[in-house]
């Protein structure tokens, strides 16, 4: 007997039979002898429709209004997933975030957890109850309802699986586990048995819809154990584990990208001490969130900036470096959505060479030209074009071997 925390996607709640198909899988567990606190999701499409109709009055929302609307899509899935859970049999009591007492900080929309303090879900177990919990939601220290920012359903889950010291934490979504790519893109796609945080950490950071950045955060910082799997079979999913040794004889685990980001170009800023404090001092302020910077010194004392941003905050950084154009003397404002993030990954990068070599030739080979790099110690990202995204997957997947097993053993690349 433990304690098993279980997440459902919007996928896995899409409609009333879908919950009924999760009741079972939950009254399983259950019958096992485990205590269960399930997190849910929105049903899938619920969200989008919740945005769509605040964006019908205005293209930036107040933020406070904004939580509460969005957060209404979880309430009602953890509501019908308790009554159908009852109606099996196994007592069940559903809890809004703040009833669950998970306590955030203001940051509307992208909220950071603080503390959970989850007496009445303690309560709840202790009476033989499942506990269903909306997730991607919380309140702030006002009492006013915040929310975690898009899959923060992820982080709720692995929040509540390290406050209350479960024994795992499974995920349940629409595929079977964390794959080399995309296999909507790579057919040739394999599913990975392990992979550590790390690695999950920069896949889910760049792009791979899996698992939110900030679960596997929570999920190393508290050495949660986490499970990938599908909640439409039963195979076994991917363990999200700590680093071991063996998963340094790859130098790349996998291949993920974002289509999710825009590029804001500042052409011809002033080049001197202070201006880009100015800038990105603005865009904390709005709690913009800035992904790769460049620089370019230019000339006459003059330099050009170039930032992305999630196309979600695009709007509010756009208004922001408009209003700092006249201020900074800035010539032009350029702004591209049509761009795509790709990138590698791999622990094994650390003790191989040639690996950015190999990418960058991977993707001259076929004519796709690089806009910006950046690179960590276990990943190396590029900004191209949106147009040729599935090219350079395909051929970055066909490049690093990760079709076959063997990809998995040491494996040198040249340096160039």
């Amino acid at each position: 007997m433990g304690l098993i925390v279980q997440k459902y996607g919007g996928t896995s709640v899409r409609d009333i039979e879908r919950i009924r198909n999760v009741a079972r899988r939950v009254s399983r567990m259950r019958e096992q002898g485990h205590d269960v606190i399930v997190v849910v999701s929105a049903m899938a499409g619920e969200t989008d429709k919740l945005v769509k109709w605040a964006k019908e009055f205005t293209e930036l929302p107040d933020k406070r209004e904004y939580d509460l609307l969005l957060s209404s899509g979880e309430r009602n899935t953890s509501a019908l997933l308790a009554i159908a859970l009852q109606t099996i049999g196994y007592p069940a009591q559903s809890f809004t975030g703040r009833q669950a007492g998970i306590i955030t900080d203001s940051a509307h929309g992208k909220a950071r957890i603080a503390r959970i303090t989850g007496e009445r879900i303690r309560d709840a177990l202790t009476q033989g109850k499942i506990a269903v919990v909306a997730g991607f939601q919380g309140i702030d220290e006002k009492s006013d309802v915040s929310t975690l920012g898009r899959g923060g359903s992820d982080t709720s889950a692995v929040a509540l699986a390290a406050a209350f010291h479960a024994d795992l934490c499974e995920i349940y979504t629409d595929v079977d586990g964390v794959y080399t790519t995309d296999p909507n893109l790579v057919p040739e796609a394999r599913k990975l048995d392990k992979i550590s945080y790390d690695e999950m950490l920069e896949l889910a950071s760049l792009g791979a819809k899996v698992l939110q950045t900030r679960s596997v955060e929570f999920a190393k910082k508290y050495n949660v154990s986490l499970m990938v799997r599908s909640s439409f079979n039963e195979n076994p999913g991917t363990l999200v584990t700590k680093e071991e040794s063996d998963m340094e004889n790859v130098a790349v685990a996998g291949i993920a990208y974002n289509k999710g980001e825009a590029k804001i170009s500042i052409i011809g800023i002033p080049d001197r001490p202070g201006v880009a404090k100015r800038i990105f001092r603005a865009l904390s302020d709005a709690n913009v969130v800035v992904d790769m910077i460049i620089q370019n010194i230019g000339k006459d004392g003059l330099a050009d900036l170039t930032f992305t941003v999630s196309k979600e905050d695009r709007p509010m950084a756009e208004k922001i470096m408009q209003e700092l154009k006249k201020e900074m003397g800035t010539r032009e404002i350029r702004v591209d959505a049509e761009i795509v993030k790709v990138a590698i990954v791999g622990v094994g990068m650390r003790s191989h060479t040639g690996v950015a070599a190999k990418m960058f030739e991977t993707l001259a080979d076929v004519g796709i030209n690089i806009q910006m790099i950046s690179t960590s110690e276990i990943k190396i990202s590029c900004i191209i074009a949106a147009k040729y995204l599935e090219l350079a997957v395909r051929e970055l997947h066909k490049a690093f071997e990760l079709d076959k097993e063997q990809a998995r053993h040491e494996k040198r690349y040249p340096s160039r």
